[in-house]
């Protein structure tokens, strides 16, 4: 209840020393914390009105209003987020701490009430009214509260492990009833907003009141933990009596010398070891292993680990090896029905064949099949397991950039697992299958490793007998494993990895390779896969050749399929349609009293008389316009444009140079996004054209006041290599000296800076690239001509080849009105 102020006077005169509590006081805002009379509480303050008010309270008989906040996330808050109800406290001590902190410790002295707002534009103020409550000794209903609490609190302080016995001795010694009301409010661990109800109430029955309602939630929270304590502790008891009766059975097992007859886990895992036919030095570190999984409890995290690591050494092949079919006509008839042509990797593996025969066993053979996406690389290597009888595992290098990934994690990680080999070798059981090392050339490394490396030991004949992964840190004998290995591109091939690998260049197919493929084995294939064997489906040679020349142009024969699938999609979707159309005829004939019965739908069976021919016209209605065309007009003759040849991952391809010279600032401007090493081979090429303008036949001064420009046309895609130097050559010449160059004419070779034309790489590729192009002469480098006769005669035919070893000698053929000498 409010008291008057002669009343408040002689409280404070009594009590605080005769200090006096000024009428208007600062307001000092606190987060989550509600600050109760009698208590002295350490504030850490940081806010610049609130050291304002600190430093106008000291002024001030040291007394200011403490008050929380109702938002503790409001940064500067106002009246309007402060509670009304709060304590007038007093200052006891400042201590100034770093970064413009204070540390203020205050004592609560009276509840108040904040009755009026003070303006003050430095920080909060406001006018407060004392609040006293009396203790009644008339009133029983308040005794009783004042005893229950004093009961509850007790028991409160014995099931709280965070407050010490003491708390209950010091609450017992307090005769106020006011006090103890304070007290216990102060120690009860609950929310701020809840504590705020208590300082709230103006009535000390009705402080009382929320007392015990807080404490009776605290005392039922406490219940529960203490049931959920008992109830983790007998199950920690129960685990505790299993471990010690497993320890005693293990115990009596030891002294009866029947361990592994008493435990059926331990006896099979014996069994297992038995039956793996390990070599010495394995069998000896699955013993010891079998050792520490006995002595190991099985509520332990090591047991699994070891267990995991012996069901890993057992389920390794260690003697089992299949019977290779070495006859040469078998695997020459195998590796015919699955791929066409490919005469010289199916001849390099008769080779290994009939050295088997003779020897017995062979080491020491990485064959590494190099070729364009879709020539038949993957599916070779699996053709070669099939003939030979042995087991095939694919492992996909692509993309991997750990260490780990190929020799596998040590047993200190947790969740550690063998390497790529060693699990193909466990998923193959037996100990010489087909293994196919696939993209090897696009291998990465980073911080935790380079997998290239490691390989190193895998595809060393000698060393790859004794192959150690990190997760069994024991010898494996690889050497009786065939290793086949694919790449895109050659060069990618890290230079030591490469040189343990016997390379096998699988060149692009030609035209009627991939006519020869899609009818032996794409057209089955697919007519198999989409169920159409049944209906005579023919395609006619005159639309496959459109689909390969107008609709897909690649090195391999994926496209292809793709396009053929989406023929053979359409026409089981025209049977269908078909089908269905006949089946609503013959249903309209029926009454309508049968349709209401709910006759069954119709199952669709294929015709098995039907013929279906697809020619070019019908190509054309399923796939739409062609996507590729050939532009006759780009072999017309032109003045700054030769053709160069280019090689790429995908293939061959042609690869035009366009050179234009016009008045400006005199530089060299290259654009077509070209490589470092295409842009210094320009470089080379204008140096040496203005450096012998007059035995080229250009005007001396060509290059003097102009810009020349030169450009390589599809600019979004990247291009660079040496070979395209003699192209731009004779492009420059053909632009400064104004004579066009011969269309039907392409040519590559590196340039040099006195005119020499050095020798290039995928010659099969390119010349097969001018073919499709409809070029008629090729320049090539003179050292390639050796190259030639390796190439197929389809390619080189209706091809003039020349051989060239200086610029020179490539001027008669590039202008049609040069005299050839």
């Amino acid at each position: 209840m409010p008291i008057n102020d002669d009343i408040l006077s002689s409280l404070i005169n009594n009590d605080k020393k005769d200090s006096t509590i000024p009428k208007k006081l600062t307001i000092l805002p606190l987060r989550d914390v509600v600050l109760f009379p009698h208590m002295i509480f350490p504030v850490l303050i940081g806010r610049s009105s609130s050291l304002k008010a600190v430093a106008e309270a000291m002024e001030r008989e040291k007394f200011i209003f403490v008050a929380s906040q109702k938002d503790p996330s409001v940064e500067e808050p106002t009246h309007n987020d402060i509670n009304k109800f709060g304590t007038v406290a007093k200052i006891l001590q400042v201590l100034r701490l770093p970064n413009n902190l204070l540390k203020v410790l205050v004592e609560g002295v009276f509840q108040a009430k904040i009755i009026g707002i003070v303006k003050n534009s430095d920080n909060l103020e406001a006018k407060v009214e004392i609040i006293q409550s009396k203790y009644d000794e008339k009133d029983t209903e308040l005794q009783a509260m004042v005893r229950r609490s004093s009961e509850m609190f007790s028991d409160y302080v014995k099931s709280n492990r965070n407050l010490p016995p003491e708390v209950v001795a010091a609450f017992e010694n307090l005769d106020d009833s006011s006090r103890k009301l304070y007290y216990a409010a102060a120690n009860l661990q609950h929310k701020a907003e809840n504590k705020q109800r208590i300082i709230e109430k103006t009535n000390l029955k009705d402080q009382y009141f929320e007392l015990i309602s807080m404490m009776s939630e605290e005392l039922e929270v406490l219940k529960l933990e203490e049931e959920l304590d008992e109830k983790v502790h007998d199950t920690i008891q129960k685990t505790q009596k299993k471990y010690f009766i497993q320890e005693q059975i293990r115990t009596l097992q030891k002294e009866l010398d029947e361990d592994d007859e008493l435990n059926p886990e331990i006896s099979a895992i014996r069994e297992a070891i038995d039956n793996a036919k390990m070599p010495e030095h394995a069998l000896a570190r699955a013993d010891e292993e079998l050792e520490k999984l006995k002595k190991t409890p099985t509520m332990s995290p090591e047991f699994s680990v070891i267990r995991s690591y012996i069901d890993t050494l057992t389920s390794l092949p260690w003697s089992i090896k299949t019977v290779d079919n070495i006859r040469i006509e078998h695997v020459r008839t195998i590796l015919n029905e699955d791929h066409y042509d490919l005469e010289k990797p199916k001849e390099r593996i008769l080779e290994y064949i009939s050295v088997l025969n003779i020897v017995g066993s062979l080491r020491g053979q990485i064959l590494c099949l190099v070729g364009p996406p879709g020539v038949g690389k993957t599916s070779l290597g699996k053709s070669i397991a099939r003939a030979l009888g042995r087991k095939f595992v694919r492992i996909s290098l692509g993309g991997v950039r750990d260490e780990a990934e190929i020799r596998g994690h040590r047993r200190t990680y947790i969740g550690s697992m063998p390497g790529k080999i060693i699990a193909s070798m466990k998923k193959a059981g037996a100990i010489n299958p087909v293994i196919l090392l696939d993209e090897v050339d696009k291998m990465s490394m980073d911080f935790r490793g380079d997998p290239s490396s490691a390989l190193l030991e895998v595809l060393d004949p000698e060393q790859n007998s004794t192959f150690n992964d990190h997760y069994l840190e024991i010898d494996y004998d690889l050497s009786n494993v065939l290793f086949i290995t694919t790449a895109n591109v050659k060069y990618d091939i890290p230079a030591p990895l490469l040189d343990r690998m016997e390379v096998i260049d699988i060149s692009s197919y030609l035209d009627h390779d991939k006519l020869e493929i899609a009818k032996r084995h794409i057209i089955p294939k697919l007519l198999r896969e989409f169920g159409l064997e049944s209906v005579n489906i023919t395609f006619t040679d005159k639309a496959l050749i459109k689909i390969i020349r107008e609709y897909t142009r690649e090195a391999g024969v994926r496209n292809v399929e793709r396009e053929i699938s989406s023929v053979l999609r359409k026409v089981a979707k025209e049977l269908v349609q078909e089908f269905e159309t006949k089946e609503n005829a013959k249903a309209a004939k029926k009454s309508t009293k049968e349709s209401k019965n709910g006759s069954k739908q119709p199952q669709f069976k294929l015709p098995k008389k039907k013929k279906v021919v697809i020619d070019e016209d019908v190509v054309v209605k399923f796939l739409k316009n062609p996507k590729f065309r050939d532009k006759n007009d780009e072999l017309n003759d032109k003045i700054g444009v030769a053709t160069g040849l280019a090689w790429t991952s995908m293939g061959g391809d042609t690869l035009p140079v366009e050179v234009t010279i016009m008045p400006g600032a005199e530089k060299l401007t290259l654009t077509g996004k070209l490589g470092d090493v295409m842009k210094e081979s320009a470089t080379a090429a204008l140096s040496y054209v203005r450096s012998n303008w007059y035995a080229l036949g250009v005007p001396e001064n060509f290059a003097k006041d102009k810009e020349i420009h030169i450009h390589a046309p599809e600019g979004a895609i990247p291009k660079d290599g040496p070979s395209a130097g003699i192209t731009m050559s004779l492009a420059l010449i053909s632009a400064a000296s104004s004579r066009p160059l011969r269309g039907d004419l392409a040519m590559t070779g590196e340039i040099t800076l006195r005119g020499n034309i050095l020798p290039i790489g995928g010659l099969n590729e390119k010349l097969l690239a001018a073919k499709r192009k409809g070029i008629t002469t090729v320049l090539i480098p003179k050292d390639n001509q050796q190259d030639i006769s390796e190439i197929n005669p389809i390619i080189t035919n209706g091809l003039q080849i020349v051989p060239v070893g200086h610029l020179s000698e490539a001027l008669p053929y590039a202008f049609r009105t040069e005299t050839k000498k």
